[in-house]
């Protein structure tokens, strides 16, 4: 792949093959849960600057638009609606909150993979080979390093997403008034 980049973009990438390579492949399923994870994050920030307000509008003219909005059956119709409402702005939110906690578990795997790596140079030359056995502990730190970065800076987005479902969908239950 360096191949094809220009000598100035090989430059830029090369520290970044270095690192993925110090972690050994379980650093590429953390890049690639990473690269999952703020997609979806990115995903609901735009759901919720720009879907949501025209979603929300339509369920008001919706409401709105009733001749009968005191009855029984009308409560029940308005609390499907906050309902769908809720699960819409909510879509995603399992889904991320399962790459945050897979992160640092494949972090762990790193971890668990590397010091077999290590425990195979010491098993093989002895504990002499300090190069070999700092390849292995290299190979059981960055991977664990990686997998709680990718876990903590989802954490943020997640409760704020979760807030936000909350307020807006009691803002909206006030909106959509009995009366």
């Amino acid at each position: 792949m360096l191949d094809l980049l220009g000598a100035s973009d090989a430059g830029l990438l090369l520290p970044v093959q270095r690192f993925m390579d110090a972690g050994g492949f379980v650093l590429w399923w953390i890049f690639a849960a990473a690269i999952v994870l703020w997609t979806l994050i990115l995903e609901r920030y735009w759901y919720f600057r720009r879907i949501w307000p025209r979603r929300r509008d339509g369920v008001r003219r919706v409401w709105q638009a009733r001749p009968e909005r005191r009855s029984w059956t009308a409560r029940r119709i308005r609390a499907a609606m906050l309902g769908e409402q809720e699960a819409s702005m909510a879509a995603t939110l399992p889904l991320i909150q399962v790459l945050i906690s897979m992160c640092p578990l494949l972090g762990l795997l790193g971890t668990v993979t590397g010091m077999i790596e290590v425990f195979d140079v010491m098993s093989l030359k002895g504990t002499s080979d300090a190069r070999a056995m700092a390849a292995g502990v290299s190979r059981a730190t960055v991977p664990t390093m990686a997998g709680m970065v990718v876990g903590l800076s989802g954490l943020l987005s997640i409760n704020r997403f979760r807030k936000r479902v909350r307020v807006e969908t009691e803002r909206l239950g006030d909106e959509l008034a009995y009366t």
